[in-house]
């Protein structure tokens, strides 16, 4: 068994209002492309500070997650980096405006479900329009599923 191999933490909000769902587009290797609001756990945090801290440093939205969409693995094809993500669904409490976005984001967007899917070609992973599309479906689970032990 190869111990040294480890996947990637990460976590995602999920956000909707008025139909639309909270993107980010960012700067990639691959040129510009949409995410949720996502990034890496840190050490120390919880999985919810992580989707709180996240949220404000890439779209300067206030972010109270109320429910896990799911957990989400995916292996990317280009490389040896497989991605488990813990999304949580929830609402925005109130903007910074004027805030810096973390280096790399363009720009906070709120786009349609099927905005998201006609632009496919331009996401991230396949994990963003799955969330969303967990979320379309219902799928809430209660965050006491996860416990953190500090």
């Amino acid at each position: 068994m190869d111990r040294s191999w480890k996947p990637n933490v990460t976590v995602a909000a999920v956000v909707e209002r008025d139909g639309r769902f909270l993107l980010v587009e960012e700067e990639t290797p691959e040129g510009p492309r949409f995410n949720q609001p996502a990034g890496h756990l840190e050490k120390g945090e919880s999985l919810l500070e992580a989707s709180v801290r996240e949220a404000l440093e890439e779209t300067a939205h206030h972010f109270v997650p109320e429910f896990l969409v799911g957990v989400y693995q995916w292996p990317r094809p280009q490389g040896d980096i497989t991605y488990l993500r813990f999304a949580f669904g929830g609402r925005v409490a109130g903007e910074e405006a004027g805030r810096p976005l973390d280096a790399g984001i363009l720009r906070p967007v709120w786009m349609t479900r099927d905005e998201l899917a006609a632009t496919r070609e331009r996401h991230r992973s396949p994990l963003i329009l799955q969330c969303v599309d967990d979320w379309i479906a219902g799928r809430r689970y209660p965050l006491d599923l996860i416990r953190h032990y500090a």
